[in-house]
Parts: C-alpha cells; structure tokens; sequence
C-alpha cells in the first residue's frame, strides 16, 4: 500500500483534528486539515486525495452535503467520523455516497484499521483501471500504451516505433478503415503525396510480425482495395 496517500481530515473541534492528524501521520500517511464544509468542497476541488475523514456537524456546508458534492467530483473513499450512531443515519450516508462510518468516541487503532482497508481496496482498485487503461486490445493482440509492449497470445513481438504507432492507430478504432493518407499523416505528421510506399513497406512489416507470432494461423490487418487498411474480423 503507498504510504504516500494524501488524506484530508475534516474536522471543526481542533483537538479531534490534531489527534485524527497525529493517529494517521503516525502510518505514514500525509494529512491535511480542514475546519468547515466550505473549506472541505474547495480542497477536494482544488487537490487531488485519496481518501476523506468526515465530521457531520461542521460549520459550513453540512457534512451531508459535503458527501453529495464531492461525489460529484471524485470517487475516493469518504469515512464518516460522527457521534451520529443511529442505523438510519448511517444507512442514509452510505446511499449518499460514504464509503464507511467512525463512531466517536473512536478508538485509534479501529480508525488506523478502517483508513487501512478502504485505502487499500481504493488504490488497488486504481491502479486496476489504470492498467486497463494502458490497454488497447483486439482478439488476442494486446498493446500497452505505457510500457510499449505488444502481445499476440503470450508472445510478445518487437516493433519499431513507426510499426507500434501504426498498431496503435489501427486498434484505437478496430472497425475503422484508415487510407494511406489518414495513417502517414497521423504516423508521418507530413502531407501524403499520393506515391509513397512507405506506407505500404511499415503495414507489410507489422502484418507479417503479428502472423508470425500466431505460427501465421491468423491475418490481422485486411487491405480494403482503393480504401486503405483495416483489422480483419
């Protein structure tokens, strides 16, 4: 877990705040502190964090509130830190969007083990959609956006860096039919002339590098006659 992850305690009874601070400084954990609705909606607006600890009976913008708007702007985990201890009250927050609930008075070492589990499922959860984010995919091709690796299956294939952009293009949209003038031009970043083979050396390069990979049981790029190129289905 990155001990680095950035909390904002919000909490209007400055003593509560110091300790909710010292308890989570204490782990590693950078904090910042916040005295009133207001001042809470301009930090989630303004920076970026990882997780929110949340009184209800702050001056401002009530801690309800508080919840809806910030909800609005990220999806990292709010507890609720509150003598408010009813069923109802905490089944409410939870539809509002709080992710779990701190009765007051706490106990440090439940507040230090609740921070621990939400923290942990949120930034695994993160860096989950940021690798699917890195990739793009079609059958069994897979290429990270990131790292720059290319996969058919689990082989992985080396290509230049005119061959990857290429891929790139080509799996961005996988229906798309892209002419010779669309890829130079977003490849090449010159004008196409109309009599350039280059094009045409690059899509042989890549088409023979990805059949090869599969022992040539599949061809993935199709030639669309006086369109362009293609993935085949």
């Amino acid at each position: 877990m990155d001990k680095r992850a950035r909390i904002l305690v919000v909490e209007d009874e400055n003593d509560i705040n110091k300790l909710l601070c010292s308890i989570i400084k204490n782990k590693g954990y950078r904090t910042r502190a916040a005295f009133s609705g207001t001042e809470a909606l301009m930090c989630a607006e303004n920076e970026k964090w990882d997780m929110i600890l949340l009184d209800l009976m702050i001056p401002g913008i009530s801690g309800e509130e508080v919840i809806l708007k910030v909800r609005e702007i990220t999806k990292v985990p709010i507890i609720v830190v509150s003598a408010k201890t009813s069923k109802k009250t905490k089944l409410e927050l939870l539809e509002k969007g709080a992710d779990d609930f701190i009765c007051k008075p706490f106990d440090p070492d439940e507040v230090v083990a609740r921070v621990n589990c939400n923290l942990r499922r949120y930034l695994e959860f993160s860096l989950d959609e940021e690798k699917k984010n890195n990739i793009l995919s079609y059958k069994d091709i897979n290429l990270n956006t990131e790292s720059k690796v290319v996969k058919v299956g689990q082989t992985i294939i080396t290509l230049t860096a005119r061959e990857f952009s290429v891929l790139e293009l080509l799996l961005t949209n996988p229906n798309k039919v892209y002419s010779k003038s669309n890829i130079f031009e977003s490849i090449w970043g010159e004008e196409f002339l109309g009599d350039d083979n280059t094009v045409n050396v690059h899509m042989s390069r890549l088409r023979n590098k990805l059949s090869s990979a599969n022992n040539n049981e599949e061809d993935y790029i199709e030639t669309i006659w006086a369109m362009g190129y293609k993935l085949r289905k």
